[in-house]
C-alpha cells in the first residue's frame, strides 16, 4: 500500500486493506480520504513538470515462524535485497526501521506472553515479524522508499561526453510519481522472497 507521496501522507487511523485494490483507488492507498489529497497534489506536480517520491508499505500475513537464518540467509536480508533491486528504490526498512533508532530499548522490545491457547503471543510487532533473521509468525512489515524520477521538465546542470557544461531537460513521457506503479512490484518481490525461504525451509526440515 502507498502510505506517502512527497510531503503528503495517509492517516493511519483510516487504514482499510479492502480499499487498496478498489477500482476508484488509483494510488493503492489504504486511506480512502487520501485519494482526493493525492490527486490534487500529483496534478500540481505534473503541471509543474516535476516529480515526487513515495513510500510503500508491504504487509505479509500468515507467514509461519522459523523461516530464514541468523546469518547469510536472513529473511529480512533477502527481502531488503529484493526490494532494493527494484528500479528507483533508495531505501528499505523492516518493522520500526529507522524509527527504532529514535526510541529506547523498552519501547522497541516486543514482549511475549502465553495466550489462551497456550501458545506464545507477542504484545507488539516493532520488529516487523522478523527477529535475528528468522520469521516470528507475526505479520512481516516492510517499507521502501522510491525516489522522484529524474525525467522532469526543469533544466538540470550536467556535462557531455567531452566534459563540457550542458543543461538537460527530459522531453516526452513524464512520470510525476513512479512510486504508484511500484506497489504491486513490491508486493510480488516480498512474496517471492518469502516463498523462496519457505522452499528452503521445507528442503532443510522436510516440514510443509
Amino acid at each position: 500500500a502507498l502510505v506517502s507521496m512527497g510531503e503528503k501522507s495517509i492517516d493511519r487511523a483510516n487504514w482499510n486493506w479492502n480499499f487498496v485494490g478498489d477500482a476508484e483507488n488509483p494510488f493503492f492507498t489504504p486511506d480512502p480520504a487520501s485519494v482526493a489529497t493525492f490527486t490534487a497534489y500529483l496534478d500540481g506536480i505534473r503541471k509543474a513538470g516535476s516529480s515526487v517520491g513515495a513510500v510503500i508499505e508491504i504487509v505479509a500475513d500468515g507467514v509461519p515462524a522459523g523461516l530464514g537464518a541468523p546469518i547469510y540467509a536472513k529473511l529480512d536480508q533477502d527481502i531488503a535485497s529484493g526490494l532494493m533491486s527494484i528500479n528507483a528504490v533508495k531505501g528499505v526498512e523492516i518493522g520500526n526501521g529507522f524509527e527504532a533508532a529514535r526510541i529506547t530499548g523498552e519501547e522497541n522490545a516486543d514482549e511475549i506472553r502465553v495466550g489462551n491457547d497456550g501458545k506464545p503471543v507477542f504484545l507488539s510487532n516493532n520488529a516487523g515479524g522478523i527477529l535475528g533473521g528468522i520469521s516470528t509468525g507475526q505479520a512481516i512489515v516492510a517499507r521502501f522508499a522510491v525516489k522522484p524520477t529524474s525525467s522532469i521538465l526543469t533544466p538540470r546542470k550536467s556535462i557531455d561526453k567531452d566534459g563540457n557544461d550542458v543543461e538537460i531537460m527530459t522531453k516526452g513521457r513524464h512520470d510525476p510519481c513512479v512510486g504508484i506503479r511500484a506497489v504491486p512490484i513490491g508486493e510480488a518481490m516480498v512474496a517471492c522472497a518469502i516463498a523462496d525461504h519457505y522452499l528452503r525451509h521445507r528442503g532443510q526440515t522436510g516440514r510443509q
